[in-house]
């Protein structure tokens, strides 16, 4: 049996291997021993280094001791520290390996409810529906337009006469605007000549050339 069998309890050769669970939980629990084995050893570490330092040349021999146990623990210290880097690699890599795991189950399970769910599917069924849907849906919408289409009650009207009354109507509050902005303008009138106009002949001048035409008239017959 290996070391690793050993430690997680693996059985022998007809023996089932622990669970990734199991082992990631052995993984963490064995990290948090060296972990705690680690601050002892910093402690003791500290107070070596301290005793060293206490005994100086006043106690050579037993500064030499506390030195060489100093040397002893970061020995150990450092290995431990190489063995939780291994420890941790493999915590990691079996993580993954359960979350692949439990991704490719869940995976599988989704994938066998895809193919039940379309166990009762023919895709020839789905167009025909399809395009049923879509013929309902253009009903539908013919129906819409009928409904909203304006009713008349029979009257119907020629657009081009409504838009020549339109364009009158239009025209003739054009004229009107005009007038009214040129009635507000000041007209220029026209300088009174300054010469006087002749005088109108009388009346009786009028009938004295009167009966001047006429003996004239009179006159031209009898030559005749």
């Amino acid at each position: 049996m290996s070391l690793f069998g050993k430690f997680f309890g693996g059985g022998g050769k007809g023996g089932k291997g622990p669970s990734p669970q199991e082992a990631i939980q052995k993984l963490r629990e064995t990290e948090e021993m060296l972990s705690k084995k680690q601050e002892f050893l910093e402690k003791k570490i500290e107070l070596e280094l301290a005793t060293a330092k206490k005994n100086g040349t006043k106690n050579k021999r037993g500064a030499l001791q506390a030195l060489k146990r100093k040397k002893r623990y970061e020995k150990q210290l450092a290995q431990i520290d190489g063995t939780l880097s291994t420890i941790e690699f493999q915590r990691e890599a079996l993580e993954n390996a359960n979350t692949n795991t439990e991704v490719l189950k869940n995976m599988g399970f989704a994938a066998k409810a895809m193919k039940s769910a379309h166990e009762n599917m023919d895709i020839d069924k789905v167009d025909d529906l399809m395009q049923e849907i879509t013929e309902q849906q253009e009903v539908a919408q013919e129906i819409s337009d009928a409904i909203s289409k304006p009713v008349g009650f029979g009257e119907e009207f020629d657009e081009d006469e409504l838009l020549a009354e339109l364009d009158e109507l239009e025209q003739e509050e054009l004229d009107k605007n005009l007038l009214e902005i040129g009635g507000t303008e000041n007209v220029m009138l026209p300088n009174v000549p300054s010469t006087s106009l002749p005088s109108r002949p009388a009346k009786k001048d009028k009938e004295e050339d009167e009966d001047d035409m006429e003996d004239l008239q009179r006159w031209a017959m009898e030559a005749m």
